[in-house]
C-alpha cells in the first residue's frame, strides 16, 4: 500500500517537470533560433518477486513473472535542432542558417560560445555582435563609412563606402560550425549554447560546404515552437499529473480502510 503512494508521487513529479519544460518553450516562442526542449523519462527498478522463465514445477518455465514496478524518473532532457521558420526583415544585419550550423562567438568570460541567432548588431568599435555584445567570431569589424553591406549565402561580407560606392570590398567571412551531436551542447541563457564532450567536436567551415548550411541575409530563423503542439502536450501532462494525484488518493483511502480494520 505504502510503495503505491511512493510510486504514484513520482509520476506527480515526473508530469510537473513536463510542464516545466512546456512553459519554458511556450515563454521562448518570439526567441530567435530557439530550440525546443523534450524531456524523457525512464522507469524505475523493479521488484522481482517471480522471475520469468522460472520453473513451474513440472518443468516448463514460466511464461510470465511477477514484477511490481516503482515508478518514473526523468532521463533527460532531448534539444531539437528542427528549423524554424525564416522571416524576412529587411535589415542587413539580420542573417538566417538554413540548413545544420551555429554562428561562434567569443563570450565575455573569454571561452567560445555558439548561437543560431542571427540577429547582429556593431558595437562601438563597428564589430558584428549579437544583442548580448559578444563579438561574432573570427572577427569582422564594419567601417564607419560603409554605405551598404551584403553578405552572400556562402558568408562572405562585403561592402561599398561613401569614398567609393561603387566599389565592392570583402571584408571578411562568417563561419559555421556544426557538432556530430547537436543536443549534447549545453544551454546557457542568451541564446548561446556551450560545447561538451557529449555534442563531440566543433567542426568548423564555410556555409554551404561540408554539410554546414547556408546564409540568409536580411532573415532571422524563428523559434521551432509550435503551439497548439505544445498545448496538446500541456492537456496530456495535467491529465497525466491529476490520474496520479488520484491514484494517491485511492491509496490513502485504502491504508486507512486498512488501519481502522478492528475497530
Amino acid at each position: 500500500m505504502i510503495k503505491s503512494l511512493y510510486t504514484a508521487a513520482t509520476g506527480m513529479k515526473a508530469q510537473q517537470t513536463y510542464v516545466d519544460a512546456i512553459s519554458n518553450n511556450l515563454a521562448n516562442v518570439n526567441t530567435n533560433g530557439f530550440k525546443r526542449s523534450q524531456p524523457t523519462f525512464e522507469d524505475l527498478l523493479y521488484v522481482t518477486l517471480k522471475a520469468p522463465g522460472l520453473d513451474a514445477g513440472d518443468g516448463t518455465p514460466n511464461p510470465i513473472g511477477i514484477q511490481i514496478g516503482s515508478g518514473v524518473k526523468l532521463s533527460g532532457t532531448t534539444m531539437n535542432f528542427q528549423s524554424g521558420v525564416l522571416e524576412g526583415t529587411q535589415r542587413p544585419f539580420d542573417v538566417a542558417i538554413t540548413g545544420d550550423g551555429f554562428f561562434k562567438v567569443t563570450l565575455s568570460s573569454g571561452r567560445t560560445g555558439y548561437t543560431r541567432d542571427g540577429h547582429l548588431l556593431l558595437d562601438a568599435n563597428g564589430r558584428l555582435t549579437t544583442p548580448s555584445g559578444n563579438p561574432i567570431d573570427p572577427e569582422i569589424v564594419i567601417p564607419q563609412n560603409t554605405v551598404a553591406i551584403g553578405i552572400g549565402t556562402d558568408g562572405t561580407v562585403t561592402i561599398t563606402t561613401a569614398d567609393a560606392p561603387d566599389v565592392n570590398q570583402d571584408i571578411g567571412r562568417l563561419t559555421l560550425v556544426r557538432f556530430v551531436n547537436p543536443p549534447g551542447l549545453e544551454k546557457s541563457g542568451g541564446n548561446i549554447y556551450l560545447a561538451t564532450a557529449a555534442a563531440g567536436t566543433a567542426i568548423e567551415g564555410n556555409p554551404g560546404e561540408n554539410g554546414l548550411g547556408e546564409i540568409q541575409q536580411n532573415f532571422l530563423e524563428r523559434s521551432n515552437v509550435e503551439v497548439v503542439n505544445e498545448l496538446v502536450s500541456l492537456i496530456v501532462a495535467q491529465r497525466a499529473y491529476e490520474v496520479n494525484s488520484r491514484a494517491i488518493r485511492a491509496s490513502d483511502d485504502m491504508l486507512n480502510q486498512a488501519t481502522n480494520i478492528v475497530r
